[in-house]
């Protein structure tokens, strides 16, 4: 068995590439119903957001590990447009086997997030590991090891504090604007794409700003945003409400900027101070706003350094947590090695219902020990036998 991991993380790769690995449904289907179709690749996943692409794939040959990860990556920049690897390569981290599954433990509980605990991101794995399943790109090993990070990852949320103390993007984003602004009482606020995952949690947020008034863009059939206060826009008219707005914040899945800086400049005819605050990737609006008058601009990366101080304080559930994923990463290691095992399992119960014919069963277990005594080193020996003392006291209680 072998699980191979690339990764593209907020870490070790700035917006300006990770937007270029972030990728629509389609996309995604694209790449992972391509990659099961390769002979080196048996199952994949994909995990596509704002601040991380991930690509887990397993395969079945040991000997193939190099060429599964030169498949991988050649898929993922070309997906991403970069079909020279050089440069964009660079921002590309491997993980394999134990290592790539620890990884899966650490994202799912949030122990990886730019915002440690954030609790959007369990959400993430789940829709992505039940999109595979929806594809047929997953099979029992990609499907166990999803189980067992997702199981984990929600125990630490029952179990601990961390995501009680967590502070996600969405609301360190409003504390910056408040902060701009000197308070956000009297102000007015354009969200736009308030029925997306980001942007839904903006304006629940905002609904505890006293006397802010709230402006957004939702889809039609958007059910998230029910029973909110709001005032809705329809979207090709944003330009025209942006010259009233004191804070401007976008959060959409759109592949094009939703605010430019020449549709920004035509807008804006009273003199104010306004805070733009991006939180797409690809980046919704453009980075230039920054060079307007009396405009402060702020994108998903400048939030790092904020979420850094408050994850330092957190880190005592942390610990708590890495405690619960280390069991469940060990049962998966377990099932794992089982699973690897079967073939050897089944030929020793042969082995032992030929004996206990010949014999009798207690002849085919001493000849079985003496056997495993004969061609296991002492480490491996000594592991053997702490198992059967184990098994022994939980037998005698």
């Amino acid at each position: 068995m072998s699980i191979q991991l690339i990764s593209v993380s907020y870490q070790y790769a700035p917006l300006s590439i990770r937007e270029k690995f972030s990728f629509s449904r389609e996309e995604q289907a694209k790449i992972m119903e391509r990659l099961v179709l390769t002979k080196e690749v048996e199952e994949c996943i994909l995990i596509s957001t704002c601040n991380r692409t991930e690509l887990y794939c397993y395969g079945n040959d040991q000997e193939e590990k190099r060429e599964v990860f030169a498949v991988m990556q050649k898929l993922l920049l070309n997906a991403a447009g970069l079909t020279k690897e050089g440069k964009a390569s660079s921002y590309l981290r491997f993980f394999q086997d134990q290592k790539a599954s620890h990884h899966l433990f650490q994202v799912a509980a949030g122990l990886d997030s730019m915002v440690i605990g954030e609790d959007q991101i369990l959400g993430q794995v789940k829709e992505a590991h039940e999109y595979g399943m929806e594809l047929g790109t997953t099979g029992v090993y990609l499907n166990t090891l999803f189980r067992y990070a997702v199981t984990g990852a929600k125990k630490v949320k029952t179990e601990t504090e961390l995501s009680k103390t967590s502070v996600s993007t969405a609301s360190l984003a409003i504390k910056k604007a408040d902060q701009e602004l000197l308070g956000l009482e009297g102000k007015k606020v354009l969200i736009i794409g308030a029925s997306g995952k980001i942007g839904s949690i903006v304006l629940k947020n905002l609904q505890c700003v006293k006397g802010v008034s709230i402006y957004a863009t939702v889809r039609r059939s958007s059910i998230g945003t029910h029973g909110l206060l709001f005032e809705q826009i329809p979207y090709e008219k944003r330009y025209e409400y942006l010259d009233e707005m004191d804070v401007i914040i976008s959060a959409t899945a759109s592949p094009h900027y939703t605010i430019t800086e020449q549709g920004f400049s035509n807008a804006i005819t009273k003199r104010k101070k306004r805070v733009c605050i991006d939180l797409a990737v690809p980046m919704d609006i453009e980075k230039s706003v920054k060079d307007l008058d009396r405009v402060v601009y702020y994108n998903i990366d400048d939030f790092e350094k904020i979420s850094r101080a408050n994850n330092e304080k957190k880190q005592k559930e942390a610990e708590a947590a890495e405690f619960i994923l280390d069991d469940y990463e060990a049962k998966f290691e377990r099932w794992r090695i089982f699973k690897e095992n079967d073939q050897v399992m089944q030929t020793i119960t042969q082995f032992m219902m030929c004996e206990n014919e010949k014999k009798d069963m207690k002849y085919a277990i001493k000849k079985l020990f003496y056997q495993v005594r004969d061609s296991a080193d002492p480490k491996n020996l000594e592991a053997f036998f702490q198992c059967l003392n184990e098994r022994n006291r939980q037998w005698e209680d």
